[in-house]
């Protein structure tokens, strides 16, 4: 196994990157948090990227939280800190990507390991997956957008409750929360989130990366992302990628887009 902290491998237009913790559950500490964050930086720059899927490796977990070794000494400034820097560094940041980021969970996805996944676009679970946010059994709340984005995907009862009993949500209890889109036996999570990256790869990606930026401004501002849209979907009739597509429905063949 290597010592890097994250492994990365290459499928055409689709990469695979894998938090590499296996013997601490791929808990996230600020060395990984820096790592993922910059390595998801240099990929969104790069045009031959269209796609990019996020597990963990082994079987047990995508990531089961935090290091806790890292803070349990920390004072409120220390924590605070800790906080944003992972927002500014990662959490924040994935949301804002125009390269989409599909989160295949392999197991536990808890605390800073679920809210990971949900700063993804999207997520496909295995069957074995548990998911939850227990940060209140260590007199926490959760620091990464956890109170936010788990509202905003299951609504405000149920992460009231999830956060207030710290209780872990099995794959299908996710999936009918809205959590999760997907979940597929462990040995099938992979190839199904690839397979779906591959499709997504191989259409219009200013169209996507347009479509994904607008999703995540109407979550803030309805009425600035129905503007937006509005112009958004008029500037794209004059892109390569229309023409192409445009014609290749009338010439009944697939588009080819760049």
């Amino acid at each position: 196994m290597s010592d890097s902290l994250l492994l990365q491998t290459r499928q055409g237009s689709v990469v695979v990157l894998e938090l590499n913790r296996p013997d601490k559950l791929n808990a996230l500490n600020r060395a990984l948090i820096g790592e993922l964050g910059f390595t998801l930086r240099t990929l969104d720059a790069d045009a031959s990227v269209r796609c990019i899927v996020l597990t963990g490796s082994g079987t047990k977990a995508f990531a089961a939280g935090a290091d806790i070794s890292e803070f349990a000494d920390f004072q409120a400034p220390q924590g605070e800190d800790l906080s944003r820097e992972g927002h500014e560094q990662l959490f924040g940041f994935i949301p804002q990507m125009q390269t989409p980021v599909i989160a295949a969970i392999n197991g536990y996805a808890l605390g800073g390991g679920l809210e990971l996944a949900m700063s993804c676009h999207f997520r496909f679970a295995s069957q074995n997956a548990k998911l939850g946010l227990p940060e209140v059994t260590l007199g926490l709340i959760p620091g990464y957008g956890g109170t936010q984005r788990l509202a905003r995907l299951v609504g405000k009862g149920l992460a009231i409750e999830l956060i207030g009993t710290a209780r872990m949500l099995s794959a299908e209890e996710a999936q009918q929360a809205g959590l999760v889109n997907r979940v597929l036996p462990l040995e099938e999570l992979l190839p199904a989130a690839l397979e779906t990256a591959q499709k997504m790869a191989g259409h219009s990606f200013p169209a996507i990366a347009r479509a994904l930026a607008l999703i995540e401004l109407g979550e803030r501002d309805l009425e600035g992302g129905l503007e937006a849209e509005i112009q958004s979907f008029g500037s794209l009739f004059q892109s390569p990628d229309f023409k192409e597509g445009t014609t290749a429905f009338l010439e009944k063949r697939k588009p080819q887009f760049n």
